[in-house]
């Protein structure tokens, strides 16, 4: 019985080691077909996304302006009045240090840094603003107020 025992142990470890898991990994097959259809992706997409800098870039500045005219919005929630011209957008990333200097402004900031826009310079703001609390944009391509297409003007319009 013992031996009986110990035989039909010793037969049963060696048949797991012999048939291994089939669904414990990917065979070669399975990883050529996932790199066929990423292959087959990136063939669709990125020429779509490479021939367009341009427009991808207004994009980024269009999102960057959402996110600037939040913070503004959030510093004048916490401090009742959006930053002076002259104190400007890093008033949104460091404590002004000029007048009128913010009573409740937060101790985490309310950008991490200022970005500038995808064409390499800064967001243009000024407060009061000519249609409102503060007028923020970006010159586009050219970087000269006015121009069409590229070269248009980009502001956050939902203010």
């Amino acid at each position: 019985m013992i031996m009986f025992r110990k035989q039909f142990c010793d037969n049963s470890v060696k048949e797991r080691r012999s048939h291994p898991n089939r669904e414990a990994g990917l065979t070669l097959v399975e990883m050529i077909v996932v790199l066929a259809i990423i292959a087959l992706v990136a063939a669709l997409i990125v020429p779509n996304v490479i021939g367009r800098p341009d427009e991808a870039r207004v994009t980024v500045a269009n999102t960057d302006l959402r996110t600037i005219s939040a913070a503004l919005k959030m510093y004048r929630l916490d401090n009742g009045d959006y930053p002076t011209t002259e104190q400007g957008l890093a008033a949104l990333s460091e404590k002004p240090t000029t007048g009128p200097i913010p009573s409740n402004w937060s101790a985490e900031g309310y950008l991490a840094q200022v970005p500038v826009d995808p064409w390499g310079r800064p967001y243009v703001y000024s407060s009061p603003g000519k249609e409102g609390g503060f007028d923020l944009l970006s010159y586009g391509k050219d970087g000269k107020p006015g121009g069409e297409g590229l070269d248009a003007d980009l502001t956050d319009r939902r203010r």
